[in-house]
């Protein structure tokens, strides 16, 4: 997996881009581009990578991804045999250089503020999926309508903000191999335990070397990235398989003390992980 300083295929003349992935997984390396993305999870459920911060994504959520934000979607091909996601891209300069700086769309910059850190919608109702979907069958006069419609009713919906820190500086591709090997192999042995001198040896680079590097790009420390991925699969196991206990849910996202994962759960979450259940699950 490599961070990729990828290019939207764009069309002539079209200020919108439309894009429709579906099949097994999306496209799954980490990678960064100028345009902002909006997308619609149709189909399918995963892990969802966000500049510094791990978190989740299923059938349902609208998901919005500011500039050169590293992302990656990560598919559960277990639990989807097809993931469909319905995504735009666009610039804040598509439309003109000031098209968004004028008074009458003084409303949407709240928007563009959320979009820098990513920012995440669930419970999505039909005034916005269906416009959604529309949009693929429109003219390209009544897309440009729907879309701010559609921007509209996004930036009124509560959202839950993607990544904590965002670094402004864009990955060289040295620092984007680097940094999908460590959070690849974090995603990939979470379960396990992982030394900071084994993360280190993916990256290339010594311990202390890395821990510093590691702080630099994230403002986090390795071990509080490892443990909030490793409480986000908690969280997945807890809100889908009842018929684990709160122990084999410790166990199985990667923590072999229950008294450490409960004080982590309920430090991430403000909640113990049987009061969180009980939230998805009443």
């Amino acid at each position: 997996m490599k961070v990729l300083p990828f290019t939207i295929p764009k069309p002539k003349r079209d200020s919108l881009i439309l894009q429709e992935d579906k099949g097994l997984s999306f496209y799954a390396s980490l990678h960064q581009h100028e345009e902002l993305q909006i997308s619609y999870i149709k189909q399918g459920e995963g892990t969802l990578l966000v500049g510094d911060t791990v978190s989740f994504y299923r059938a349902g959520d609208i998901i919005v991804l500011g500039e050169n934000l590293p992302h990656v979607f990560k598919s559960d091909v277990v639990k989807s045999d097809v993931s469909i996601m319905l995504s735009i891209f666009f610039t804040k300069h598509s439309f003109g250089s000031t098209f968004f700086d004028t008074e009458e769309l003084k409303s949407l910059r709240s928007f563009f503020k959320k979009a820098e850190n990513g920012f995440k919608i669930s419970n999505i109702n039909s005034s916005i999926s269906s416009p959604f979907e529309k949009l693929y069958a429109q003219s390209k006069l009544d897309r440009f309508i729907t879309f701010f419609t559609l921007l509209k009713g996004i930036n009124k919906q509560s959202y839950e903000s993607l990544s904590s820190f965002v670094s402004t500086k864009k990955y060289n591709d040295a620092e984007g191999k680097r940094m999908s090997a460590v959070f690849e192999y974090t995603i990939n042995n979470y379960q396990r335990e992982i030394s900071l001198a084994v993360i280190a040896r993916e990256a290339a680079m010594t311990k202390n070397a890395f821990c510093k590097y590691f702080k630099k790009r994230t403002n986090k420390t390795y071990v509080t990235f490892l443990n909030e991925l490793r409480i986000e699969e908690a969280c997945k196991m807890l809100q889908t398989q009842q018929e684990l206990s709160v122990a084999e849910v410790a166990e199985s996202s990667g923590f072999q003390n229950i008294s450490n994962f409960n004080r982590k759960f309920k430090g991430l979450k403000g909640k113990t992980p049987r009061e969180y259940r009980k939230v998805y699950n009443p």
